[in-house]
This record gives structure tokens, C-alpha cells and sequence, in this order.
């Protein structure tokens, strides 16, 4: 749709467009994607969405709904808040949840964003110390905002870096000996997958850190598990899980918007930190809770983890993301890394391979473009959604993808990639003069 330009009528007006027409002249204005069904009539294949395990397709999925939906007391909404109606749906399911990945309490959120804010916006006390990695999700540093922690007492490390870690964590003990001693907490907050870089998150060595710096037990470990939810694990339960960290891990974030395709979040952890976001977590406390559709939605969706099929789609989805980055590391070789290329961690055929491929490119929204005038969807990212100088078309993978569809996009990067060093080496002939 095409934009009219807007005259300002007042100061606020004025403002506003001038923002908009800041971020249109630095070509970062966000703006939302034609309107697309997951699975198009248009044959477009789906490289862009967080449906990793294609359950949002799924005709088994669809039909467990569908039953469960009709043999439900309670179909429409939810009735309001949890603190004023707490549907039997909500609390059937929390208990479910909570055996499912044997802990002892688990507390539904409206998403994994609310839960986030939730949790660091009221469980870090005063005096307390979070630390957390660079690229954690925007939802936990606007809890942070909002909570007691005062700023000088939130730290960044570099990303995914355990020797930085460890030394941010000796420096604070060295300041602060309240934290030696024991009279105040430190929170770690880390994603087991992170979502625009496909990476990895050392829970091992983190742990392995908190429990030699901190032997008084003050020290803790809170995993998002937005990403891996469903995809990794025993029965889709995480990387926490798939590593035998469960005890050593004050909270688990689990989302169910992504491989599970639902709706909502749950907070795994203690029943003492859940009966104090009931009574502290306003992201909780102050809305209305998810509706009766979306708890039997997600109910349905963990049936799939139960039953088996969630692993088969994960066994497939994984292949085909090994099969990509395989295909495209040798073929990346002789083009230059600012025109395409894969990061870092990708770049040993060892490397543990995620759905979510980042591309690395300078010319991110052509490459795009490119892709889709060839019948593929993924999407260009850039600052401020990642740091600057780090732009890329990230790539999703889906169990619904076949090989086929992969090796298309690989083909496709490869001729966009060699057209664009075409003109680049046609720009730099130098210009002769006429005799």
C-alpha cells in the first residue's frame, strides 16, 4: 500500500514525521510485510516464519484442536485477569506443564515477552546485580527498566563469551562484597537459542562459573527457551533439559508462538518465585489472562511433544538445516564476505547447526528482494533490531521444507551473490580519458 505523505498539523505531528523521516533516510524504517498465509496458494515457500516443527499446518495438530475444542466446557475468552477468574483450563494446564517438565511450580504468561518483563521487572531485588549477554532479547531489558536493580548494577558480556563472563563476574565480587558475602543476589540472564544469530548459549560453562564464584548459592541462572522449545531435548523440552541442567536453573522461559504454534508463554521455577509474580509481576497481574481457545491450543501442541511427532519433525528439520548450511559453505568460498556470507560459528563443518541461519550481506533488503521475486519469503534484518555493521537475511527452516526447497535457495544466494560482485567489478574499471 502506498504511503501519503502526512502535513503536520501540530508540534507532536511534526515530531513524529520527523523520526519516520529519519529512519526512512537511514533505510531502517519498519514497516509490516504484505499480508501471507504460513503455507501460500501462491506457492511461496516459507523461509521467515518461527514455525520451525510446520505445526501451524499440521492436519493432526489441526483435528486435536478441533476435538479438544468441541469437548471443552469453556470455548470463548477467559473472563479476566488470573488473579480475579483463574479458569480451570489455565490451572489444568499449569499442572500439566509443571509434569511435563518436572518442576515443582510453572505460571502462565500472555507471551514470552510479558514474561520476561514480568520476571526481571519484580524478582531482582534491591541491591542485586544482573548480568546478562549482549544479544538478549529486547523483552528482558525492558524489564530491567522497570525494576528495582538500579542501572550501575546491570552488566552486559560480550556475546556468547565465557572468559569475558567469568572476568565480569570476578570484578563484581571484587567490588561488591555484599555478593561474596552472600547478602545480596546475582541474575544471569541468557537465551538457550538466540534468535537472530542461530548461536548457542554455554549454559554448561555458565553454570559451571556460578557455582565456583558463588558457592553461598547467589548466584543464578535464568534461560529464555523461546527458541528451542519443541526442537530440542527430551519430547521438545529444551537445551536445559537436553543438558541435565534442570537443577541448576532458577527459571525457564518456554514460548508456545513459535515451533509449537500457539499462543502464550510459561515460567518454569519454584512455587515461592510464583506466588511472588502473582502478587509483583504487573505484566501478569494487570491484564487479561489468555483465552480458554488458546490454553486448548497449547495443550493440543504439547500432545504433539508427548506423542512423538514433534521429535520426528525436529529430527527433519534439523537435517534439512545442516543440509543448507553444507551446501552453501563451499559454494561462499571465493565471494567476497561483504556481498554473502556465513558467520563465524558456521564456518566448521563441526559447528551444532540451528533452524535460524543468518546470511550475512551488506545489501540485505535486495538480497531479499531477490529471493522473493523467486518464490522464497526471508527477510532482511538490520539495525536497530541487530547492532550495526551486523545486517543479514535470516534464514528459519521448517519441517514442512523439503531439500529441494533448500537447494533453490542456495541457488539463489549463490545468483544474486555473483551478479552483485558483477557490478562491483564493473564499478571499480577505472575511467580512461578520450584521446
Amino acid at each position: 500500500m502506498k504511503e501519503s505523505r502526512t502535513i503536520p498539523e501540530t508540534t507532536l505531528e511534526a515530531q513524529i514525521l520527523s523520526a519516520l523521516d529519519s529512519r526512512d533516510k537511514r533505510g531502517i524504517r519498519r514497516r509490516l510485510p504484505e499480508p501471507s498465509a504460513l503455507s501460500s496458494p501462491t506457492g511461496l515457500v516459507d523461509f521467515n516464519s518461527n514455525d520451525y516443527l510446520s505445526l501451524a499446518t499440521s492436519p493432526a495438530l489441526r483435528d486435536t484442536f478441533l476435538r479438544k475444542l468441541r469437548a471443552a466446557p469453556d470455548i470463548l475468552g477467559s473472563g479476566g485477569s488470573r488473579l480475579l477468574v483463574n479458569g480451570q483450563a489455565h490451572s489444568a494446564f499449569e499442572a500439566r506443564l509443571a509434569q511435563f517438565f518436572g518442576v515443582p511450580a510453572a505460571i502462565l504468561f500472555n507471551s514470552g515477552f510479558d514474561a520476561n518483563v514480568g520476571f526481571f521487572s519484580c524478582i531482582p531485588q534491591p541491591g542485586d546485580v544482573v548480568v546478562y549477554d549482549e544479544y538478549i532479547h529486547a523483552s528482558v531489558y525492558d524489564g530491567l527498566r522497570t525494576s528495582r536493580v538500579a542501572p550501575s548494577a546491570q552488566h552486559a558480556f560480550p556475546h556468547n563469551s565465557v572468559a569475558m563472563f567469568r572476568a565480569l563476574l570476578r570484578k563484581l565480587l571484587d567490588e561488591r562484597p555484599e555478593l561474596q558475602a552472600g547478602q545480596s543476589s546475582l541474575f544471569v540472564a541468557a537465551e538457550s537459542l538466540y534468535s537472530m544469530d542461530g548461536t548457542f548459549a554455554p549454559l554448561q560453562e555458565i553454570v559451571e562459573a556460578l557455582d565456583e564464584y558463588f558457592p553461598q548459592r547467589n548466584g543464578y541462572l535464568v534461560v529464555d527457551e523461546a527458541h528451542s522449545t519443541g526442537v530440542y531435548g527430551p519430547q521438545g523440552r529444551g537445551r536445559v533439559a537436553q543438558l541435565g541442567l534442570e537443577n541448576k536453573v532458577l527459571a525457564r522461559l518456554h514460548t508456545f508462538g513459535k515451533a509449537l504454534a500457539a499462543t502464550g508463554a510459561v515460567i518454569l521455577t519454584t512455587p515461592l518465585i510464583r506466588d511472588y509474580l502473582l502478587n509483583y509481576a504487573r505484566s501478569l497481574i494487570y491484564t487479561t489472562s489468555l483465552s480458554f481457545a488458546n490454553i486448548i491450543a497449547a495443550d493440543s501442541s504439547f500432545d504433539m511433544l508427548v506423542n512423538g511427532t514433534a521429535f520426528q519433525l525436529s529430527e527433519k528439520v534439523l537435517a534439512l538445516s545442516r543440509h543448507f548450511v553444507e551446501e552453501l559453505r563451499p559454494r561462499l568460498r571465493d565471494t567476497p564476505v561483504h556481498i554473502l556470507s556465513l558467520p563465524l560459528h558456521l564456518l566448521h563443518s563441526s559447528s551444532l547447526v540451528s533452524p535460524i541461519i543468518p546470511i550475512m550481506t551488506t545489501r540485505p533488503r535486495p538480497l531479499s528482494a531477490h529471493l522473493l521475486a523467486l518464490g522464497m519469503n526471508a527477510r532482511p534484518i538490520t539495525w536497530p533490531t541487530v547492532p550495526k555493521g551486523k545486517d543479514r537475511v535470516r534464514v528459519c527452516l521448517h519441517a514442512g521444507n523439503t531439500t529441494a526447497d533448500v537447494d533453490c535457495l542456495v541457488a539463489g544466494m549463490i545468483e544474486w551473490a555473483k551478479n552483485e560482485e558483477g557490478i562491483a567489478q564493473v564499478d571499480r574499471r577505472p575511467v580512461l580519458s578520450k584521446l
